[in-house]
């Protein structure tokens, strides 16, 4: 709902078709009053209006008044507030809002829930821009609105991460739909766009388009700002780093809101950047340093800090805040500056200091509320010497509310306005600055880091520029920034902005109540309030204010309100002491233009202060005193004008008369007073009006053709204009009366010699005859109106005075005119009196009275005054009333009565022998007429009006005889009317039954009685009766239509019954909710139901006068009110179906509505609003979703101009009963407005006549706009009789489908008409259609139809017989086709089984498995044995590094002096650089080294991980510089620093692994160990049945069937404190193909699972013997005696060789002493003889190499227990598998066991998905990311952007070369690194091609598969791309993240390092470090000595020290 108001006065009339509304007048004001006297205001004293509003005659302006009285200079000086600020109350209120409207030009509102937070202004546009809760809107300079944007709300949780990705499983259930608050609101001018944050999404950003805010241009999904509504965010752009001015960056601070993973890395105050490459991120990151500052952890919760304003100036940017002055409890609150220089990339400038601010008594005011820095006036400048372009801070502070004291945040309702040069305020930032340098104080900022004392540097004087060094940082000052208040204001100050009117500096306050304050700063003591407007009573200002681009408004925003407020509006004030008076420091008088006005807008005002004279430097010209000051119309007169303040003007001076649009000039001469001038002449003078006796002309002076200066008014009057001595005399002007001249004259000398004279009361002089007193009049005798019945004769006579002798002499008449007829009659003077002749008194007209004027004449035709307005009254009494009764109730002075004989009212003259009743008499005949109502219930309380003739004079007449059908009826007083109406209330009858009778009316009266001979006055009663007869019924409600309607109310209900307009009141109720009654009659009352929110169904109960009535067993039940989703034109389910409504203006277009419940609605109409009238249609309901309706009518005024392309853009809405949402639709941003749109004209036939040959199929019409509203639906076109079928609609032209066959005509026409039909109103004839004649083309159509039918039959035949041809061929193919697709049918079905039967048989045992984890956990290696395996994997040349080593006792000085020389940085790169650069230095030696590094450094962490990046940046550096391609990099081990990286990696991810990633890591071994375990293996080529790898598969089938034996141990392992329970027998899977080692290694997994790999027995050291009965035991051997020779190969021993049962018991026993026992000694030592070889990769290509079998640590040995050499198999021979190899001749049949492949694959498929899930995953099972990969990753993508890489693909490559190939790859392929377990060799292949994959998720390049690609990539080629979109999201989403800040990082790491100081021998590590360095030490000391920085610090020298202490201690 958006309305865009300029704001009028209440009573103004509205612009017609404006959507705008009046400021109401009637708004109280709430602003506190000051607390002494104001100074009455101008506008506080005027009601009076004026015309001439600020755009045209908008409403009435308050005009002259008295002049206010402003307080002296100084009056409101420091620490004191205006007098006469603030409005006046009480009757002054209504007039200074009316002035209020003029100031707010415009005000913008949506709905009325709808908050706003945030505005800004484009300072180049003028555009609008606001943000608001859930909505962002773009409005015009005007505050029309030109889009919006719902932002809002969203569906979120403050557990979610800002890109949401995170929320699954319990914290999507937090989720839920979230406002969203605009927090940041900023314009970048560079690249023009719209930065825009709010609260959800943890407070992340989007930018929009600037001029057009709907475009989406980015999303920042990271914590930006607050992310709720209270908690402050500020930010703005200015100049920053990396290189101001030229880079501008946004400097933005936000308050703390709560410890939250993803919110503690948001700092307090950052820099961030605005490039598109590095969009929000921190503008500049090094190492140890970066543009942001945090609050420590520890303070952040118990110290906000709130931003109030932050702004650029000189070089530095500021924030404002409020904080404690200390971060412990009970300290008070302050008000602090921030600041940092702009060119900082390092935040070492970081200072703080506060800011005070107190008024006169030394009262402070703590809480800054609002701030604004602009420029001053010359005044202001002049006296903080600056200069006016410097800049100024602005800032208004509250105390804090006084019953908490100062350690209260929240503010009094008081404030101060405080002002500081920005200039001041540097000086007091490098004072403090200054002392810290000096070594005084402490640092402070206790929040930030811990507090120490300043140091003491040798820098002592400090430039005001001074950007920090990296000591004393940050630095918290205690040197304040003072201000005194130079005005204090007893309300809460909301928001400030000021400007300046070249002198003056004018600041705008808003109030906290909705007021805006307007102040000039004189000078820097004293300040002036000297306007206040009320903008939105009650609602605070918000804190953004800003100026247009002009400077001539000010955009005020309140809660829901944004208004344009004029900064000033002068031409309000209509004089000069009005326009001086209002002390508007934008306003001056304009003398020489008389005017109110701007400087600017005065001419000529530079020439002489006196030509524009301000309120504080001058005086107004004035006109004092004009003499004389009126004068006779007929006379002329030098006039003399005193004027005050008189400009000097050059040239003449001239005198304007103006008056009834003429001026009259004459010349006017300098005096010593002011002017003279003549007035002009009578004969150019105007003419007095008719029946006026005067005029008032505008006397002004002016310049000779120049516009007037001064003015006064100036009266011209005329005394001959009266003619009666009375007025003549009582008139202002100096006239006198000349009695027998019968004249008035202004001069009586001239005009009234020798005559009577009586003076004028305004003459001046003495006087005898002075004043109406004195003047011959008449004086009524009795009464000033004589009565005369019409047709009677009457002497009327009057008293005279003042009569002069010479009257008395003369002959009177008495002159009467009775309408319009004058009759005269001779009149006789008798002492005092004059008696007219008897004269009859007639009138004809049918009134029932006329008044006749009087008049008595002397001297001929001389009247006597009448002052006292003597009339006669001339009446007729049967005129007057036309009933008995009426007429003996008129007044007694008419003497009427009624005369029976003849009926009628008359005086008693006129009435003939008949009867005459007088007014004491009672009417005879009593008439009852009419009654009503007719009936009522028996329950009585009726009111029945009852109307009749001759009622009684009085109420008491009949008061006690009234009966309705026998019961009595109280009659109401009030209610009386005489002798015709009166209403009485009926009781009950008293019995529940219907019962009738008539009214009747007793009527008390007096008659006369004779009695002898004397009259007697009797009382007598007369009786009226009706006809008709009032009935006492039961009414009784029998049924409601509709049953349902909208909870708004206002459905039209029909309550149905009996007797349902009984009564004189009925009311009805649904639940005690009214309906109101619209009509009733015998059957049914109509009402409208009112509102009901909370009801569902309600009982109809009617009240009935005194009867209560209920309707039983059934409800109106309220539904939900309609809503409508979409309004669309045309019809649902065609084409062509347009969004929003349009229509023409003759109406009737298909309007197609969707929303809920129209069902509920009978009659639905839609209105649009044209020039503020509603036009109207109604709709069809077509279901509970849809209603049709038809576009309104509109009568668009012929004036007119309709946009063509556009249409013209009207309000619209639906009517549905009371329900207010569907009404005024287009003010939702959902809904366009109603576009109406010109009729559609269709041009008529241009043929002959108006008479088209139809000959085609179609027939077309022309015209112009025919589809602009119209579609095809809207239009029907009619041939005569006939429709003709609508098949397409154009802008120009429509087409139809006529009849076969001409249609008949219509009654009088030859032809059919075609006539087109648009809408239900638009009617075009257009001519008539003629068939043309079929007979013309009868021959060549039949020739036409036979040739086209041969052709056709011969086509078919040839295709026929192709088909044939294609059939046989085809057939052959489709046999084999079919035959082939059987088998492969087949063949999936049976590997969809089984992989669907394998999948839920493995999930059952990782169920299993899952609840072994829980009892016994994951067996984790500690973190040294993890470390010493990856990064030592040839283990057993680390015994150096074992802990115990009494060897390097006498060497330790040697080697802690060594030590010292790898933790200096130089040392150590150089040491690294000397060895990579010796050629000797082979590639085990680099792995060897780095290794060695990363264990010394182990304790020192922090220093390792900058040795590392500056490692990493060399490489990358020298990668770039050798020309070698970007993305080789990281691909091979070839230097330290990569290996160094990996161990890095190992380190810090070490944590992770436990918490996160290692869980997937070992199922997907455990799984890929039960899943090869299922099937066959073959204990001597490792190959398997289940198998990932193609190169590991058996290929050919295996029988085997799946049994359990019953094993358990001896109870010499049993009696172990770790082994199993004694006796127990654990059932174990196995095959009765598996061999016995096979079995043994089975058992030991089932007996042991819960226990770590070297915790458990030996299968070496165990025998297997199987019990086979009480006694009988065997035990078995893989090679026996039993074991028969086949062509010198042996076949290992089995279960099935010994036919071991299913079920059979087994033990495992320590090993016996047998000749079989030398297999033992040749069993697998693969858990002690891993070997490990870096991957290879060397192939230039982005995409990962294949792993070949070479790279695995496979055993050495086979895993049968012999050595490979005794030409023994198990279930292959060697040969059989080299022959299968060489010489396939089916390999078809071997090509299908590649399916198990696939069958493997898919069951294995979610444990491969889980590990990659969670290593690609930001924040996997609430585990955060390793701050090690974010870091590592910043890093990287830094180095890019730092080299100029903007190849995404390189940085990609780089990452997964780091992280993913060179830690993670490393793991997946062995896990026993992480876990203690054995690793078979047939896991082991499986776990390489899962690698495998893992490695091309992680390319950038696209594999392209053929048929020789490999089987490991075949299997997973439909996985790959969906892996790569998570590694590129995980990417991407690591990127947006929160840069880890340093602190953090080292944080991290110096935990890391504490942690695990003590898991190495670091010595050991020195010593092999040594060694290196001993072997190398010429070329190293070459280098040391060559380095410059070596050189100072004497390392070389220092590495000989070294060597010699080595080597004697060696020694």
């Amino acid at each position: 709902m958006t309305y865009c108001t300029p704001c009028l006065v209440a009573s103004a009339p509205l612009p017609a078709g404006a959507g705008r509304h009046p400021r109401t007048a009637s708004t109280p004001r709430h602003d506190q009053p000051h607390t002494h006297e104001s100074a009455p205001r101008w506008w506080e004293h005027e009601r009076g209006e004026r015309g001439g509003g600020p755009r045209g005659s908008w409403g009435p302006r308050s005009s002259v008044g008295a002049v206010a009285r402003a307080p002296p200079a100084g009056a409101a000086g420091a620490g004191g507030y205006l007098v006469g600020g603030g409005h006046g109350g009480g009757g002054a209120g209504q007039g200074a809002l009316a002035r209020d409207s003029l100031f707010i030009v415009e005000t913008f509102e949506d709905k009325p829930s709808q908050q706003f937070t945030h505005l800004t202004v484009d300072k180049n546009t003028g555009t609008v821009y606001v943000g608001g809760v859930n909505r962002l809107y773009q409005l015009d300079p005007n505050l029309r609105q030109l889009q919006a944007v719902v932002t809002g709300p969203v569906n979120d949780s403050l557990e979610c991460s800002a890109s949401a990705s995170d929320c699954k499983g319990e914290t999507a259930g937090t989720m839920k739909a979230t406002d969203n608050v605009n927090k940041v609101l900023v314009i970048d001018y560079t690249r023009s766009r719209l930065i825009v944050c709010g609260t959800v999404r943890q407070g992340s950003c989007q930018v929009r388009g600037l001029r057009d805010i709907t475009i989406h241009t980015r999303n920042v999904s990271e914590a930006i700002v607050a992310n709720n509504a209270t908690a402050s965010t500020v930010a703005f752009i200015a100049p920053g780093p990396p290189n101001p001015p030229v880079t501008h960056v946004l400097y933005i601070g936000v308050t703390y809101t709560g410890k939250s993973v993803y919110r503690d890395e948001v700092p307090a105050v950052a820099s961030r950047s605005l490039e598109d490459d590095r969009f929000f991120e921190i503008a500049v990151t090094e190492v140890t340093t970066s543009t942001r500052m945090l609050v420590n952890s520890l303070a952040r919760e118990r110290y906000p800090i709130t931003y109030v304003y932050g702004f650029g100036s000189e070089k530095f940017s500021y924030f404002l805040t409020r904080q404690l002055e200390d971060t412990y409890t009970g300290f008070p609150y302050i008000s602090k500056l921030v600041r940092v220089c702009q060119n900082d990339s390092a935040y070492y400038s970081y200072t703080e200091i506060p800011i005070e601010c107190k008024d006169s008594q030394g009262k402070r005011y703590n809480l800054a509320q609002a701030a604004y820095v602009g420029k001053p006036g010359t005044d202001l400048a002049t006296q903080l010497g600056i200069q006016t372009n410097d800049d100024v801070l602005f800032a208004v502070f509250s105390p804090s509310d006084p019953l908490e004291a100062e350690g209260s945040a929240r503010p009094a309702d008081a404030s101060a306005l405080c002002v500081y040069s920005m200039k001041s305020v540097r000086r007091m930032f490098i004072n403090n600055i200054q002392e810290c340098f000096r070594g005084k104080g402490d640092r402070g900022l206790d929040f930030i880091s811990p507090s120490h004392r300043c140091i003491e540097t040798r820098i002592k004087d400090l430039n005001e520029d001074f950007c920090g060094m990296d000591v004393n940082t940050p630095l918290g000052g205690e040197q304040p920034v003072e201000g005194l208040a130079i005005l204090t204001f007893p309300t809460r100050l909301t928001a400030v902005a000021a400007t300046s009117t070249e002198v003056y500096t004018v600041v705008f306050l808003g109030t906290a109540h909705g007021h805006l304050k307007k102040v000039v700063i004189e000078n820097q003591n004293n300040a002036l309030e000297y306007d206040d407007i009320v903008v939105d009573q009650g609602s605070a200002v918000r804190q953004d204010m800003f100026f247009d681009k002009g400077g001539d408004h000010l955009y005020v925003m309140t809660s829901n309100k944004v208004s344009k407020v004029k900064a000033q509006e002068c031409s309000i004030y209509e004089g000069c002491n009005q326009c001086l008076g209002a002390r508007d420091p934008y306003c001056g008088w304009c003398s020489l233009e008389n005017k109110c006005s701007l400087r600017r807008d005065c001419r000529d005002a530079t020439q002489d202060p006196q030509h524009w004279v301000s309120y504080k430097t001058g005086r107004c010209t004035t006109i004092t005193q004009v003499m004389p000051d009126k004068l006779q119309r007929t006379t002329a007169r030098t006039l003399s004008l005193n004027i005050d303040n008189l400009p000097s003007v050059e040239g003449s001076l001239q005198c304007v008369f103006s008056a009834m649009n003429k001026d009259l000039t004459t010349d006017a001469t300098r005096t010593a007073q002011g002017v003279s001038c003549t007035t002009p002449r009578n004969d150019m003078l105007p003419d007095i009006p008719q029946n006026q006796h005067h005029f008032t002309a505008k006397l002004s002076v002016r310049k000779s053709e120049g516009p007037e200066f001064v003015s006064t008014n100036f009266t011209f009057f005329d005394c001959n204009t009266y003619s009666s001595c009375t007025e003549c005399v009582s008139s202002p002007f100096p006239c006198d009366w000349c009695v027998d001249g019968h004249r008035c004259t202004h001069d009586s000398a001239e005009n009234c010699r020798n005559d009577v004279l009586v003076n004028g009361i305004n003459r001046v002089g003495p006087s005898i005859r002075s004043g109406p007193a004195f003047c011959p009049r008449i004086n009524f005798v009795e009464s000033q109106e004589i009565l005369v019945s019409s047709g009677t004769d009457k002497s009327i006579k009057v008293k005279v005075d003042n009569i002069a002798q010479f009257i008395t002499q003369t002959r009177f008449v008495c002159q009467f005119n009775i309408e319009g007829r004058v009759t005269s009659v001779s009149a006789n003077l008798l002492s005092d009196t004059i008696y007219c002749d008897r004269m009859e008194f007639a009138y004809t007209t049918a009134a029932p009275s006329t008044n006749a004027t009087f008049a008595v004449i002397w001297g001929g035709s001389k009247p006597l005054d009448n002052p006292q307005n003597i009339h006669v009254l001339v009446y007729q009494c049967h005129l007057m009333a036309d009933n008995c009764g009426m007429c003996l109730s008129l007044p007694e002075r008419y003497r009427c009565g009624w005369c029976q004989s003849t009926s009628r009212c008359e005086v008693q003259d006129k009435c003939d022998g008949g009867s005459w009743l007088d007014r004491e008499r009672t009417c005879p005949i009593i008439n009852v007429t009419d009654f009503y109502p007719k009936s009522g219930p028996w329950d009585g309380g009726t009111n029945v009006t009852i109307e009749g003739i001759n009622l009684g004079k009085k109420i008491e007449d009949i008061y006690e005889g009234i009966t309705v059908a026998g019961i009595t009826c109280q009659p109401y007083r009030e209610s009386y009317v005489k002798t015709k109406r009166v209403t009485c209330m009926v009781d009950s009858p008293g019995v529940n039954d219907f019962k009738e009778g008539p009214i009747l009316v007793k009527v008390k009266g007096i008659d006369r009685h004779m009695s002898h001979d004397s009259i007697q006055l009797v009382e007598k009663e007369y009786r009226g009766e009706s006809i008709e007869k009032y009935k006492f019924v039961n009414p009784e409600i029998t049924d409601i239509t509709p049953s349902s309607g909208p909870r708004s109310g206002g459905t039209l209900l029909h309550i149905i019954g009996h007797h349902m307009n009984a009564g004189s009141r009925i009311e009805a109720f649904i639940s005690d909710r009214p309906c109101k009654i619209q009509s009733a009659n015998a059957t049914v009352a109509t009402c409208i139901t009112s509102d009901a929110s909370t009801l569902t169904e309600g009982k109809i109960a009617m009240n009935f006068d005194n009867g209560h009535r209920q309707l039983e067993g059934k409800f109106f039940t309220y539904v939900d009110d309609p809503k409508i989703h979409s309004v669309k034109s045309g019809r649902a389910g065609q084409a062509g179906m347009r969004n929003g409504p349009r229509g023409i203006p003759s109406g009737g277009i298909v309007i197609t509505v969707d929303g809920t419940n129209f069902n509920v609605i009978k009659d639905p109409k839609m209105y649009v609003v044209y020039k503020g009238k509603e036009f109207s249609s109604p709709c069809e309901v077509k279901n509970s979703t849809r209603m049709e309706c038809r576009s309104p009518a509109i009568s668009v005024s012929a004036s007119e101009r309709i946009d063509h392309e556009n249409g013209m853009l009207l309000d619209y809405g639906f009517l549905m009963d009371h329900v207010k949402t569907v009404r005024n639709l287009n003010k939702f941003p959902d809904f366009p407005a109603f576009r109406v749109f010109p009729d559609p004209l269709y041009h008529p036939f241009e043929d002959t006549n108006s008479v088209k040959q139809y000959k085609s199929d179609y027939l077309t019409i022309n015209g112009i706009n025919l589809d602009r509203a119209s579609q095809e639906i809207d239009v029907e076109v009619l041939i005569g009789a006939e429709s003709c079928n609508v098949t397409s609609l154009s802008r120009s032209q429509l087409t139809c489908r006529p009849p076969r066959e001409q249609p008949e005509p219509l009654e009088g026409d030859d032809l059919p008409q075609v006539v087109v039909k648009v809408g239900n109103n638009l009617i075009y004839e257009i001519g008539f259609l003629e068939y043309a004649s079929n007979t013309n083309v009868g021959t060549l159509s039949k020739q036409l139809i036979i040739g086209l039918s041969v052709g056709a039959v011969l086509l078919i035949l040839i295709l026929v017989v192709c088909l044939i041809v294609y059939r046989q061929k085809s057939n052959q193919n489709s046999r084999v086709l079919k035959s082939m697709q059987e088998q492969m049918d087949v063949l999936e079905l049976r590997v969809a089984a089984e992989c669907k039967e394998a999948f839920a048989e493995l999930q059952t045992e990782m169920t299993d498995l899952t609840s072994d984890l829980i009892g016994g956990g994951i067996p984790f290696l500690d973190y040294r044995t993890y470390a010493m395996k990856i990064l030592f994997p040839n283990l057993e040349e680390t015994t150096v590094l074992q802990m115990d080593r009494p060897d390097l006792a006498r060497k330790e000085k040697g080697l802690k002096l060594f030590g010292q020389l790898i933790m200096n940085k130089t040392f150590l790169l150089l040491f690294i650089r000397t060895l990579e650069s010796n050629r000797y230095f082979s590639m085990r030696d680099r792995v060897n080294v780095a290794a060695l590094i990363m264990v010394a450094l182990q304790g020192k962490m922090e220093y390792c991980s900058d040795i590392l990046k500056t490692l990493l940046a060399e490489l990358i550096e020298k990668c770039i510089e050798g020309k070698i391609h970007p993305k080789l990099l990281f691909r091979r081990t070839e230097s330290v620093a990569e290996k160094m990286l990996s161990s890095w990696f190992t380190f810090l991810l070490y944590k992770f692994l436990k918490e996160c990633a290692g869980e997937p890591l070992y199922m997907l071994f455990r799984a890929i160990k039960q899943q090869v375990d299922k099937g066959p293996v073959d204990a001597v080529t490792s190959e398997a049945r289940y198998s990932l790898s193609e190169e590991k598969l058996i290929r050919q089938s295996i029988d085997f069937k799946e049994m359990t034996v019953y094993v358990s141990m001896c109870n010499f392992y049993a009696g172990g404190v770790d082994g199993p329970m004694e006796g127990g027998e654990t059932p174990v899977k196995v095959l009765d193909c598996d061999t016995v080692s096979q079995v043994k290694e089975k058992s030991l997994d089932a007996i042991y699972r819960s226990f770590p790999y070297s915790q458990r027995p030996r299968r070496e050291d165990l025998d297997l013997e199987w019990r086979t009965g009480t006694s009988g035991r065997l035990i078995l051997y893989d090679d026996d005696s039993t074991t028969r020779p086949d062509g010198g190969w042996k076949k290992l021993n089995t279960l099935a060789h010994y036919n071991v049962p299913d079920m059979a018991q087994l033990t495992l026993i320590p090993r016996q002493s047998s000749i079989y026992n030398y297999m033992s000694i040749l069993s697998d030592k693969s858990d002690k003889s891993h070997k490990y070889e870096t991957l290879n990769m060397n192939k230039y290509a982005s995409g990962s190499p294949p792993l070949s079998r070479a790279t695995s640590p496979l055993n050495h040995d086979n895993e049968a227990g012999v050595k490979v050499g005794a030409k023994v198999w198990h279930l292959v021979r060697q040969q059989e598998s080299e022959q299968r190899e060489g010489e396939r001749t089916n390999k078809m049949v071997s090509e299908i066991y590649l399916t198990r492949l696939l069958s493997t694959k898919l069951t294995l498929q979610k444990f491969v998905d889980d590990l990659f899930e969670t290593i690609f995953s930001t924040a996997h099972r609430g585990s955060a990311l390793p701050l090690a990969i974010k870091y590592m990753f910043d890093f990287l993508d830094d180095q890019a952007l730092q080299h100029g890489i903007t190849d995404p693909e390189v940085v990609h490559t780089w990452k997964s070369n780091s992280l993913p190939l060179r830690f993670w790859v490393n793991l997946i392929k062995n896990p026993n690194f992480v876990f203690d377990i054995h690793k078979s060799n047939i896991v082991d292949a499986c776990l390489s091609v899962v690698a495998q994959t893992f490695m091309d998720s992680c390319s950038t390049s696209d594999h392209r598969l053929g048929k020789d690609s490999p089987s490991s990539k075949l299997l997973y080629a439909k996985d790959i791309p969906i892996y790569k979109e998570w590694v590129e999201r995980y990417y991407s989403d690591i990127k947006i993240m929160q840069p880890i800040s340093d602190q953090d990082m080292n944080a991290m790491l110096a935990e890391e390092s504490r942690m695990h100081t003590t898991e190495f021998n670091s010595l050991a590590a020195l010593a092999e470090l040594y060694n290196y360095a001993f072997k190398y030490s010429d070329q190293l000391i070459l280098t040391l000595e060559e380095d410059e920085f070596s050189t100072k610090s004497r390392l070389a020298y220092r590495l000989e020290q070294v060597h010699s202490i080595m080597t004697t201690d060696h020694d």
